[in-house]
Parts: structure tokens; sequence; C-alpha cells
């Protein structure tokens, strides 16, 4: 595994707490530096993950849910044309634009091995957990004639346990990321499943 490491931990300034971008600037921003539409798709799914994580298990606020949202937006947006400097880029140009540091930590968390920054809050903990879970579930539906319809947990966890099968998604990230959190992997599965079929 190739390591990026930030060199810090602390992002963005405490006075742009509560900063989002508007939707249509993030979008934008997404549309403008990720030309790949399986990434988009990719960074979509997690974004309608973390929300509704964050409304039905955290009993966030929409504010708060906001906030999920976009980190789960634009984790991935600096990945295909800054392939090397991923995630410093988008840190950097978050900071810029002065968004709320939390945004920008969770971000800078969602791959703490090669970032070198620890997840700290339920946020933080729950893109490491969910990014390359979701990745697997989208690469699931697409084998199955049905799609996400009917999709099961033990289909995904079979799955999950042939290495061959998506092999670019890290089994041990999700491993390390759900012993973070108070869900299981079963519990995870099935949200996960439920919420992003709806983002095709």
């Amino acid at each position: 595994m190739s390591t990026r490491f930030l060199g810090r931990d602390q992002f963005g300034h405490p006075s742009n707490a509560g900063k989002l971008l508007d939707p249509a600037a993030a979008n934008q921003l997404l549309e403008e530096w990720v030309p790949n539409e399986r990434l988009r798709l990719h960074m979509r799914q997690v974004a309608a993950n973390m929300k509704a994580w964050a409304l039905e298990k955290e009993n966030a606020d929409e504010i708060t849910a906001a906030k999920w949202e976009q980190a789960g937006l634009l984790h991935d947006a600096d990945w295909e044309k800054y392939p090397d400097d991923h995630c410093r880029i988008i840190v950097e140009e978050l900071e810029r634009r002065e968004v709320d540091p939390e945004i920008i930590h969770c971000i800078a968390s969602h791959g703490p091995r090669v970032f070198g920054v620890e997840p700290v809050t339920p946020m933080d903990k729950m893109i490491y957990a969910i990014d390359e879970l979701s990745g697997l579930i989208h690469a699931y539906s697409l084998m199955r004639p049905e799609g996400y319809a009917g999709m099961e947990v033990k289909g995904v966890m079979k799955r999950l346990k042939d290495k061959t099968f998506a092999a670019g998604v890290n089994r041990d990230d999700i491993t390390d990321a759900l012993s973070r959190t108070n869900t299981t992997l079963d519990e995870l599965i099935r949200f996960i499943i439920q919420h992003q079929s709806a983002v095709v």
C-alpha cells in the first residue's frame, strides 16, 4: 500500500465551523475535478450513505447531516486528477474555500494508513467504514442481472471473502474501520444496500 502522509492532523480554521460549500458549488467542483463517471457515482453513493447514517443512526439535525454528506461527496475529489497527491489537494482546496474544519478532517482521515490521519469523530469513523464497503457492494450489484433488487447480506459477505472479487477493495481497511465503530458488518452492509441502491 502506497502512503501519502499529510504530515499533520489539524485542518482548516476554527472560525470556519459550520461553513459548507453550497450544493451547487460542491457539485461543480465534483464535475470539474472528476471526469470519470464511475468515480463520481461512487462519491455520490458514499455521500448518500453518510447523510442517511447521520440522520438515522446519529440523530443528526439537517445541518450536521449536510456536513456528513459533503464529506462523502468530496472525499475522492482529487483522486483522478492528482493521484500522487490525493487527498492533499482537496484538503488544501477546501481550506482555501474556508470550509468547516470537521469536513476537511473527515476527508483527510478516510484512509488513515494511507494519509496518516486518525479518524476521531463519528463522521470520520463512518466515512472510513463506508468508503471501501460501498465500492464492493456496488461492484456486486453490477454483476447481478437484477442489480440491487433482492441483494442479501450473505451474497455481499461471500464476495467480501473472495479477495479476487473487486480486488482493489481493501478488506483490512474494512475490518479496521468497523473495529472503531459501534456497528457490525452485517448492519452496515444492510444499510448500504438500502441507501445507495437509489443512487445509480
